[in-house]
């Protein structure tokens, strides 16, 4: 037999479980053919000395925003601020030396903004006015669930501060005034006038995104929420997807979202007869191919923890009398959810606060009722705050949490605040999932929190906060466990449990070559490990250690 590629003298952990371990493999048609003894003898087009290299199945983040990332890659850059004065300068330095505001507004867009960093400061108006030299600036907060604008933006905008949004707030001072807060959907205020992004725009965002993605491992992600609502750029995003496919322009295989508001109802026959809530021509999850599939519709049932607007049973500790938001009504959400997975979607359900995942659950709990099967699991994103009970119903339903860990490292101190102790135990569960019996995958949710895989992987290990407080011990991965989160789990919820996460005979040649053992070094070096080479259908996207090109 001849391959095209045999890689050997490596450590591969193949995550198989009849064969954990190999020092070879064995690569044909973009596939994994051979594996340990079973490379013996073959002859290859290619034979790539990996050194004793790690070689592990590649890295699959079941919940990031790529368009989005890809922008904030493109815009000013707020994050890790040291205070206020800090973000005036950066704007400022943006601002390009003081430019005024054109005839079209000429905005200035920057994201990362995270109130943590500045002491639970919002930036002011005015202020911003004076950075930005008059121009209109929206910055995009850090969690994805509000924005904040200037004084100039605010004029442009005709904001009063007596708009009123279901499921969003537009935040006024103790005189009425806005404060330049918008949350949740009062968003559609700064949105409505700057998007949709053009196409190419969206695409040269993908193509920064995912060359940032293969140099840090990744061969799979799921872009959680593309094409409508406030998380959305354009009603066309998944034909820039297309677009940069047709480039080349896409280094990692990608599973992108519609968001709920992009579904609609579709009509059967004449009017007044039979519909169906979807896509005209009943197109579905699943549609595509392992390279650019359509996902599951992702579904807003409430906020977040960090802007104090998932809905919580209990109010926040820091503003006992705020429950949260629900995204709008409860029975028009439950509807539409029920109706799209009907029509044949998977449902996946941003479900933070303990109501809000009682409403998945029930969701969830009707649909199996009614014996209808997803084309792709169901799953609920994120899981703040969960209890016991609800844990156990879900794994009756075999439905996973998509859960953060890395929001335990930058907003854990934060979120101790807000929920307190006792609700920070059932928070964000890992290793609860995996005692039930379900799945846990590799998720960042960037750019709300760093993607780096195996900063990840350290972080459900560790989960530390940065002021080093242990938050919810008893969800701690082991190393092994959140590899395998990263690997063998993120395939399991995205649908892909036949073709990826694991390194054996007849899976996509995924992989990712590292320079050391994340399930063997001291658990806070893993997110040092430097990834030497990344490999998607037996070719490599990224080989900064020139691994791959030294092949004979």
């Amino acid at each position: 037999m001849r391959v095209d590629t045999v890689i050997e003298n490596a450590r591969v952990l193949t995550q198989d479980e009849s064969a954990p371990r190999a020092t070879s493999l064995g690569i044909l048609s973009g596939r994994i053919a051979a594996v340990g003894a079973e490379c013996e003898g073959l002859a290859a087009e290619r034979r790539i000395d990996a050194g004793g290299a790690i070689v592990a199945p590649g890295f699959n983040d079941a919940h990031a925003h790529s368009v989005w990332f890809g922008h904030t890659l493109l815009e000013t850059d707020l994050s890790g601020l040291s205070g206020l004065d800090e973000l005036y300068e950066r704007i400022a330095a943006s601002a390009g030396g003081g430019v005024a505001a054109g005839p079209g507004g000429d905005w200035l867009v920057a994201s990362g903004f995270n109130q943590m960093d500045t002491g639970g400061q919002y930036p002011d108006p005015a202020a911003l006015d004076r950075a930005a030299a008059g121009r209109p600036v929206w910055i995009k907060h850090t969690s994805g669930h509000a924005c904040i604008v200037s004084g100039r933006a605010i004029e442009l905008l005709g904001i009063t501060g007596r708009e009123r949004f279901d499921g969003g707030s537009v935040v006024v001072d103790e005189v009425g005034r806005p404060t330049g807060l918008l949350e949740e959907t009062a968003m559609a205020l700064v949105q409505d006038r700057l998007l949709p992004a053009p196409q190419e725009q969206i695409v040269a965002a993908l193509d920064a995104a995912t060359t940032r993605y293969a140099a840090e491992g990744l061969t799979s992600v799921t872009d959680a929420g593309i094409g409508g609502g406030w998380i959305g750029h354009s009603p066309q995003e998944f034909a820039a997807y297309q677009l940069a496919r047709e480039r080349g322009l896409l280094s990692t295989r990608m599973q992108p979202m519609f968001v709920g508001d992009v579904l609609g109802e579709v009509p059967l026959g004449k009017a007044g007869e039979a519909h169906f809530r979807g896509l005209p021509g009943g197109i579905r999850s699943g549609l595509g191919d392992a390279s650019l599939q359509l996902g599951p519709v992702k579904m807003f049932l409430d906020g977040s923890i960090l802007g104090n607007t998932a809905r919580m049973s209990e109010g926040y500790a820091n503003c006992p009398g705020n429950h949260g938001y629900f995204q709008g009504d409860v029975d028009e959400m439950r509807e539409r959810a029920l109706a799209a997975a009907r029509a044949g979607w998977a449902l996946a359900m941003h479900a933070v606060g303990d109501e809000a995942i009682e409403l998945g659950i029930e969701i969830l709990g009707t649909l199996a009722g009614e014996g209808i099967a997803p084309p792709l699991p169901h799953r609920l994103e994120h899981g703040g705050v969960v209890t016991d009970d609800q844990l156990a119903r879900l794994a009756a339903l075999g439905a996973p949490i998509v859960a953060q860990p890395y929001f335990m490292r930058v907003y854990g101190d934060g979120f101790f605040d807000y929920i307190g102790e006792e609700r920070a135990t059932q928070s964000f569960r890992l290793a609860s999932q995996l005692r039930a019996g379900l799945p846990v995958a590799g998720s960042s949710d960037r750019p709300v929190a760093d993607g780096r895989p195996l900063a990840v992987m350290q972080a459900a290990v560790e989960r530390r906060t940065e002021s080093g407080r242990v938050y919810g011990a008893d969800e701690r991965l082991s190393p092994g466990e959140a590899l395998r989160a990263y690997t063998v789990g993120s395939a399991e919820v995205t649908g892909w449990a036949r073709e990826k996460g694991r390194i054996a005979r007849g899976f996509l040649a995924d992989l990712v070559v590292l320079g050391d053992d994340p399930t063997a070094v001291d658990p806070a070096a893993i997110g040092e490990i430097e990834v030497l080479t990344t490999v998607v259908g037996g070719e490599a996207t990224f080989d900064g250690a020139g691994i791959w090109g030294a092949g004979r």
